[in-house]
């Protein structure tokens, strides 16, 4: 249900007598369970709409008729619950962190709600068939599902949940109603790789275009597993194994269908994909295609540098930049570094690796470093190579707030390199961005 707490004047809303404090109980006799539904009807042209009177509790039901764009003129009380994960999946990363994070890092959400606004993986295993029907009829499109194998009792056993068998119909059912989904599979070495990784992918491409494609992700594994399922890293041979089965796949079905993140490249040695292979960047969240993409924008925004000066760009005053990453970000950023100093007169760029001490070593990924990783791994370095800026990557902060993983600030952090006399400055923007930070 939605309790009202605005009702705009001159609109429909006004126009019922409808008031703050009533609450909206359900659209053409269905029950309303939060904004979804809300939305949903708002762009239809009729309905019937039941109301609960805040102060009554009598409910009456209306006849709605409006243009299809034209909204009722409601806000309502904001809902914060999520639909929590019932899994116990045997390579869950948030079961492989450190105690004493921010709460927010141990929340398990399995919302098909934020899947379909915010993009969120979903395994749908708490999804009763009255809510499989609730999506289908409200059309919640695109969704993006953790399907992770089509085998239903392996599906059980890497979930550690027995109603997890139920995907292939859950696929079916939404394929059925026009679902377009995106989904994605955690690949655990000889468990839901090789065979049964084929098998799940001819079994979901059997859906296409419904299902749009299908990311596979290598298990991340923090240093906190004692105690939990055996896992083995993944090395540089089962990597370029895995990349032919990919091809193999992708070449079969005539579509790049078969997604492999990126770090299945780095760890293979091998080039990553040209960006066309990634059409919309669809899964790029899922780090599909976010190096290549990078790299495609890094070679843009100097194009268009060289291009506005008639060749190579000159700093008013020169100045050494280090850019702080991940380990298995290293050799991607080390191009551009080398690409900005030739296309930039006066700049010199360095390359900070920082090994993940936090997590421990197997986590190699810029996004995942923590602010105590990098500022020691920063003192040690300004210590014996004084520059004039260090570049960070925004997506290691907390969105919307200036605060790393383990806790600390971004202004902790830039206090704590006072004496080094540096600037300390953050690119949120992708590959043109950390161009233009170079470039400044």
């Amino acid at each position: 249900m939605l309790k009202i707490t605005k009702v705009k004047r001159n609109s429909i809303a006004k126009e019922l007598g409808l008031e703050v404090g009533d609450v909206i109980v359900a659209f053409d006799g269905y029950p309303c369970e939060d904004e979804l539904d809300y939305l949903y009807y708002a762009d239809k042209e009729s309905f019937t709409l039941t109301v609960r009177d805040g102060r009554s509790g009598k409910e009456v039901t209306v006849d709605i008729e409006k243009y299809e764009d034209e909204d009722l003129g409601l806000e309502f009380e904001k809902n914060t619950a999520i639909r929590t994960c019932r899994n116990g999946c045997v390579f869950c990363f948030v079961d492989q962190m450190p105690k004493g994070m921010r709460e927010s890092l141990y929340v398990k959400d399995d919302d098909y709600g934020m899947s379909f606004t915010c993009g969120n993986f979903v395994t749908l295993t708490n999804l009763s068939d009255e809510g499989l029907e609730r999506i289908c009829r409200l059309h919640l499109s695109p969704l993006y599902i953790s399907v992770h194998t089509m085998n239903e009792e392996l599906r059980c056993k890497l979930l550690r949940n027995r109603f997890a068998g139920k995907i292939v119909r859950q696929i079916e059912r939404l394929a059925q109603a026009g679902i377009e989904m995106h989904c994605q599979a955690v690949i655990v070495p000889n468990e839901n790789d090789g065979e049964d990784f084929a098998s799940t992918a001819r079994k979901l491409f059997a859906y296409f275009p419904q299902v749009r494609d299908l990311a596979c992700v290598p298990t991340g594994l923090t240093k906190y597993r004692d105690g939990l399922y055996p896992i083995s890293d993944v090395d540089g041979e089962y990597a370029a194994k895995f990349l032919d089965l990919v091809d193999e796949l992708n070449r079969e079905f005539g579509v790049n269908f078969v997604l492999p993140a990126d770090e299945y490249f780095v760890k293979a040695g091998r080039d990553f994909k040209p960006v066309e292979f990634y059409g919309a960047f669809e899964q790029i969240e899922n780090g599909i295609g976010m190096t290549s993409l990078f790299l495609s924008e890094v070679k843009d925004a100097l194009d268009e540098i060289s291009q506005k000066n008639g060749g190579r760009y000159a700093l008013n005053k020169p100045k050494r930049s280090v850019i702080v990453c991940g380990v298995s970000a290293k050799q991607v950023n080390e191009r551009v570094a080398k690409a900005a100093q030739d296309a930039v007169e006066g700049l010199r760029v360095d390359v900070l690796a920082v090994e993940n001490e936090f997590f421990g070593h197997t986590v190699t990924c810029t996004g995942l470093l923590t602010g105590v990783d990098m500022l020691a791994a920063l003192r040690k370095y300004l210590a014996e190579s004084p520059c004039d800026e260090v570049i960070l990557a925004g997506n290691t902060m907390k969105e919307f707030e200036d605060v790393f993983l383990c806790g600390m600030t971004l202004d902790e952090l830039k206090k704590s390199l006072v004496e080094y006399g540096v600037k300390v400055r953050i690119n949120r923007d992708g590959g043109a961005g950390l161009v233009d930070v170079l470039a400044k």
